[in-house]
């Protein structure tokens, strides 16, 4: 590359250099971003077939123990409750009414 002398350049000529340097800049900017963003591309796909499992495994469940009922609505002996997890609405209206939880006890249980 040549050597250029700035110091003896007219300002027309400066400026017309300062135009190309600006054109060729701005080419080889947008021409090495369509590169980056190809290969972006190219990188998200290969992650997002690497993300995708071949096949879901099934996890096993735990085996838990059948849990029996210890409590049974008096006025409809189809509805029990073992005890566990949140009181059922028939049961927390009848101990809001002053009953007692015993009563409710399933004899033998």
């Amino acid at each position: 590359m040549k050597k250029l002398n700035l110091e003896s350049m007219s300002l027309d000529e400066l400026w017309q250099l300062h135009e190309e340097l600006n054109q060729l800049l701005s080419d080889r900017l947008n021409a090495e971003k369509r590169a980056l963003e190809k290969r972006l591309a190219q990188l998200r796909r290969e992650n997002e077939a690497a993300s995708v499992p071949a096949a879901p495994a099934e996890r096993q469940r735990r085996p838990y123990p059948q849990v029996h009922p210890k409590y049974r609505n008096l006025k409809a002996p189809y509805e029990t409750w073992s005890g566990r997890g949140k009181q059922p609405k028939w049961l927390t209206a009848a101990l809001r009414t002053g009953r007692s939880i015993d009563d409710f006890l399933i004899a033998g249980g």
